[in-house]
């Protein structure tokens, strides 16, 4: 269907090497951070490493996005110029930004795709972003289907959502937690991750409601079941979290969703893929068997009733594999069906209602003899976070990508010519001089087979013409010249054609939702406040991080911890809970406050 809609699986990468086996997997696109300015201080790249990455994936018409997404400087706007200009240079598609103080820089007319943390939540916001120029907006994690719908209806921008992965507990970009408590900023790139942390929580009569529990921490999200109806809601682009995520876990995760998207195009051929090339996948993907804190569909459906946090533990895992059936001095056997193996990672809740892990020494069937001493009771649930034999198999080289050429063979008055035509409809054709000399025997199968070796290049040929007069002989060294030259015609051909998108104009008479920006507007450098008040903004506070405040929101989340205690007012049985609720951690004391109506909790930090 020519008239389907392109639809981009969007996979993470630490650095190049990484970014590459996504592609090879079948990412469409791969977001990966600079040498600076990325958010992930530990996770930057070489702009040489870059640039052999970006000519990896257009040779897919994959794409490569960078994420630029750091608050800038006045100070640092210089520097974030020349990266930029650096960028253009060696040819990435476009770069994810928060800060819109990039949008006054003096650079080339690279696409800027608008960070989930420029918090993308309304219609409103995402379209007058559209309006701003922004190629691709990606919205907030906690939207529902139909918030996603509500603002698909109102805008023609590609939306782009997050399908897998970690998740924030505040909206993104409205985090200010780490920077007040240790002067790290999320919106940085540094955060201290405060809501990995384990809490006591304690009520308005000093009662201990929770202790030691990690009461911000959430579960991973995982919509890989509900991908068609986002398709359907109006999304465009699918992504992977994890850029400080290891090759393994990028493997694993990308061919699953790869295969589950391949599987919703087979029957929906309104939706077909964005890049070129299919990915042969020599392992089966399971996504449980990646690191995951358990499982969300998070607020997909709204809110309801499924579990959204992972207060026991913020680590892995992984798989359940069964209960303890029994244990003795030195082993305990595992009632399930899965298969242990020698080397495994098994966790555990204990008895103190502490998570606990511990290495598999030798499996012998159920029966588990574990590397170090550990109390188990029966009947305690196993989980597995490290599957030794699935690792050690995506160690190996796991994946193929091939496109897909036609090829023709045909004569010439001097000699023969060889037209090579991809899955894109993309055409070259190649001559070499040679006599005619009539064949003696059936030349047409060794032909195809000498014309099919294409096994160095990325392409493999789905269909092998020989169209000549009569049966000729045709020497194997002019068969191979005209593959080997067609090939490096196409590959330029390719290459010439994956052109990256430009930036859109920006419509100057497009008006922000609001007159006024405080803090929340993260506002910090003059470029980013002069952006703001073309737009109509008359009121610019500035950025938390350049001017920190006193009794403000340091979070604002959709997860409720009256809500997941059994306590909210909302509900008819709810539970009474005297307020105010306070967390407490190491002499830090943060006070809860809640919206109801807008169905929101905030965090604030009590004064010591």
């Amino acid at each position: 269907m020519t008239n389907a809609r392109r639809i981009e699986l969007l996979a993470p990468a630490k650095n190049a090497e990484i970014g590459k086996e996504a592609i090879l997997h079948g990412a469409d696109a791969v977001y990966i951070g600079a040498p600076r300015f990325g958010a992930r201080a530990a996770a930057g790249n070489s702009l040489d490493d870059l640039a052999g990455l970006v000519d990896f994936a257009h040779r897919f018409d994959a794409r490569i996005y960078i994420t630029f997404n750091t608050l800038l400087y006045d100070r640092e706007l210089a520097e974030a110029e020349r990266l930029i200009r650096q960028l253009y240079h060696i040819g990435v598609d476009a770069l994810i930004v928060q800060d819109m103080g990039i949008t006054r820089l003096d650079i080339p007319p690279i696409a800027l795709h608008a960070s989930t943390q420029t918090d993308n939540r309304t219609p409103e916001k995402v379209q007058f972003l559209e309006r701003c120029g922004f190629s691709q907006v990606v919205l907030a994690r906690e939207l529902s289907l139909d918030e996603i719908r509500a603002i698909s209806a109102t805008v023609q921008v590609p939306l782009e959502v997050f399908v897998h992965g970690a998740l924030c507990v505040s909206y993104s970009g409205q985090c200010y937690l780490s920077q007040a408590l240790c002067g790290r900023s999320a919106n940085r790139g540094e955060c201290a991750q405060y809501c990995r942390l384990p809490y006591t929580l304690v009520d308005g009569r000093g009662r201990i409601v929770a202790r030691d529990k990690h009461l911000l921490s959430l579960r991973d999200l995982n919509q890989s079941d509900r991908l068609e109806e986002l398709l359907d809601a109006g999304v465009t682009s699918l992504k992977i979290e994890g850029r400080l995520k290891e090759m393994a876990y990028v493997k694993n995760c990308t061919a699953y969703y790869r295969q589950t998207l391949d599987r919703i195009f087979e029957r929906r051929p309104e939706y077909r893929r964005s890049s070129t090339g299919s990915s042969i996948i020599d392992f089966t993907p399971r996504l449980e068997k990646s690191f995951n804190r358990g499982f969300t569909h998070y607020f997909l459906d709204g809110r309801t009733a499924a579990p959204i946090a992972s207060p026991d533990t913020p680590k892995s895992l992984g798989e359940r594999v069964g209960q303890v059936k029994q244990t003795d001095r030195n082993s305990f056997v595992v009632a399930g069906t899965t298969s242990l193996h020698n080397g495994d990672g098994l966790c555990f809740v204990n008895s103190r209602g502490e998570f606990e892990g511990v290495r598999v020494n030798r499996a012998e069937g159920n029966r588990i003899y574990p590397a170090s001493r550990i109390d188990i009771a029966p009947r305690t649930v196993l989980y597995r976070n490290l599957d030794f034999e699935f690792e050690k198999q995506l160690a190996r080289p796991t994946a193929d990508r091939r496109i897909g050429v036609t090829m023709r063979l045909y004569t010439v008055p001097d000699g023969f010519a060889l037209t090579l035509t991809d899955e894109n409809g993309l055409s070259v054709t190649v001559r070499e001089e040679a006599q005619h000399q009539p064949a003696r025997t059936p030349q047409q199968e060794t032909q195809q087979k000498q014309l099919g070796k294409l096994g160095t290049s990325v392409y493999t040929a789905t269909r092998i013409d020989i169209a000549l007069d009569e049966s000729l002989f045709i020497p194997a060294s002019t068969l191979s010249k005209l593959r080997q030259r067609g090939v490096e015609w196409l590959d330029r051909a390719r290459r010439i054609a994956c052109r990256p998108e430009r930036r859109r104009p920006e419509e100057l008479t497009a008006r922000f939702p609001q007159n006024a920006i405080n803090y929340l507007g993260n506002v910090s450098n003059h470029l980013a406040e002069q952006f703001y008040r073309d737009h109509g903004v008359t009121s610019i506070a500035p950025a938390f991080e350049t001017k920190p405040v006193e009794g403000v929101p340091l979070m604002f989340t959709r997860h409720c911890i009256r809500y997941m205690l059994g306590y909210c007012r909302k509900t008819p049985a709810g539970k009474e809970l005297p307020e105010p609720l306070t967390l407490l951690y190491k002499g830090e004391r943060l006070a809860l406050h809640f919206d109801c109506q807008a169905c929101q909790m905030t965090i604030q930090r009590e004064a010591k």
